[in-house]
């Protein structure tokens, strides 16, 4: 087992979910909640992202095929995705495509299941996410490092369990200067992974482009 595509896998997850950004909004979309009511709709987020995941991973190949496309197709739109995304957040925002349009946002509080959406989807499973997760696994597959890529989609999972139950400590604990630096260094790692995942496709679909 690459254990060094494993923590490439967990680092790009943690990078583009940012369960630390989504901390402060998990404790908005759950105030007035008694601590075991919002302990629980932490275990249901984490499920509810666990399973999105795992399908994503599992299913996304096979569906792309059966609209014609090909991953490298899919690699290149997620590169582009996850660099408009990096882009955000290095100025200091929060993208549409995760974080939903302005009228969106207007329904997060009233939504019947905060867990489901607009926790999960698409907060922290959003495009971005999703296009990592198909192009990783197709990646682990072509490559026979399909346990590596488990085990780090298995850890990142472990550390967004963790941080949605401990949301109300960290909240306590971690300052607004510290969300705002945390988000600016996602946004680098993120810009990196987008762009090695357009080179990667462009690579593949044009060989002799960088000759």
């Amino acid at each position: 087992m690459d254990v060094t595509f494993a923590i490439k896998i967990f680092s790009a997850l943690f990078a583009i979910i940012n369960p630390i950004a989504g901390v402060p909004i998990f404790l908005s979309l759950t105030a007035g909640m008694a601590p075991g009511e919002q302990r629980r709709t932490a275990i249901l987020v984490t499920i509810t992202v666990a399973i999105g995941s795992v399908v994503s991973a599992l299913a996304g190949t096979a569906i792309l095929e059966f609209f014609g496309l090909t991953v490298n197709n899919f690699r290149l739109a997620g590169g582009l995705v996850v660099l408009l995304l990096a882009l955000s957040l290095l100025n200091g925002e929060d993208s549409p495509a995760h974080a939903g349009s302005a009228a969106e946002q207007k329904t997060y509080k009233t939504a019947s299941n905060v867990a489901f959406y607009p926790m999960s989807i698409p907060l922290l499973l959003g495009p971005g996410s999703i296009a990592t997760l198909v192009v990783y696994a197709h990646e682990g597959r072509s490559t026979g490092q399909e346990m590596a890529f488990w085990i780090g989609l298995a850890a990142f999972l472990v550390v967004l369990a963790a941080m949605m139950i401990a949301a109300p400590f960290i909240g306590r604990v971690v300052s607004p200067t510290v969300m705002s630096v945390t988000k600016r260094l996602m946004g680098m790692i993120l810009a990196a992974i987008g762009v090695e995942m357009m080179v990667t496709s462009l690579t593949a679909l044009f060989p002799g482009w960088t000759h």
